[in-house]
């Protein structure tokens, strides 16, 4: 039995086809009459169930919509040519008309998802200014991914930089549908890599099952697109959106700092810092992200 289903979770489960022919996985739950809609956008290798444990510490009276991105979960790989930021932003976009066409929204990203509101902003503009009630950018950067160290100092840390195209190289040149990695060795990388201070062994699970049924080639191209991601330009439609930005101060994959400049960069947001969290806060605080989400949605509702 997976993590997931263990997890009790009401979501009704329905495809979406994009514009450009890609069928994503979308699940709902909550009232269709909510007076809010909170759309969640999971990160990189993950995919819907990176909320599985925030989900039950949201209001119940929410309306709430998740999908997983091309080439993640249950989602048709990402096309050639398809596997940029910005075809998640258009995405995103092409989701919310079709599912939520009216309606104040408030839109909660981690990791790579807070990248694709940061170019949302940029590319829709008038949705984010005639709708965006609220943002949540979780464990998430705004540039820089391409100087990525994990943490490490010195030459390490330059490998590290050095190693990371080339494994995007190998991973894009897979004819697999999923990566072919014993869960135990994934678990244990896991647990090092994007994980803080003693994470359960469910949370750990849940990251790993996730990272398992990813698209090996579309993870490849989307960890370039990362790299290549600048978004400080989003931020600066979002200013006067109430906002929220949340960081482990144990987080390798986007490190603390990332975190600040986003902070500096919505002089209204709310900054909040988890000390012994890593990078994957869904899983190891997640009483504290719904808490987050959950007052921006409430103050939403009163807007």
């Amino acid at each position: 039995m997976t993590t997931a289903s263990r997890l009790r979770d009401p979501s009704i489960e329905h495809r979406f086809v994009t514009s450009d022919g890609a069928a994503l996985h979308v699940a709902q739950s909550g009232p269709a009459d909510s007076a809010v809609t909170l759309v969640l956008v999971h990160g990189w290798t993950q995919d819907h169930r990176t909320w599985d444990f925030v989900l039950p510490h949201l209001d119940p009276g929410v309306r709430v919509l998740r999908y997983d991105l091309r080439g993640h979960g249950g989602s048709a790989p990402a096309r050639p040519g398809s596997a940029t930021i910005a075809r998640l932003a258009d995405d995103l976009a092409e989701v919310i008309a079709d599912r939520v066409p009216e309606g104040p929204l408030v839109l909660a990203g981690h990791s790579m998802g807070g990248m694709t509101l940061m170019v949302l902003a940029e590319r829709h503009p008038s949705l984010v200014a005639g709708r965006l009630a609220g943002a949540a950018f979780v464990a998430t950067s705004s540039g820089d991914m391409d100087r990525l160290t994990l943490g490490f100092p010195g030459l390490a840390g330059r490998s590290v930089t050095r190693f990371e195209p080339r494994l995007a190289k190998l991973l894009a040149g897979l004819r697999s549908e999923t990566l072919r990695l014993r869960p135990g060795m994934v678990r244990s990388g896991a647990r090092r890599l994007v994980f803080g201070d003693r994470p359960g062994r469910a949370q750990v699970d849940s990251v790993v099952e996730q990272l398992l049924s990813a698209h090996p080639a579309s993870a490849g191209l989307f960890l370039d697109a990362i790299a290549a991601h600048r978004g400080v330009g989003g931020l600066g439609a979002l200013g006067d959106v109430p906002s929220v930005v949340l960081a482990g101060e144990k987080d390798r994959l986007c490190p603390l700092a990332h975190a600040k400049v986003i902070a500096d960069e919505l002089p209204h947001a709310e900054f909040v810092r988890y000390p012994g969290a890593g990078h994957m806060l869904p899983q190891e605080r997640p009483f504290e992200v719904a808490r987050r989400i959950s007052t921006l949605v409430r103050t939403a509702a009163t807007r």
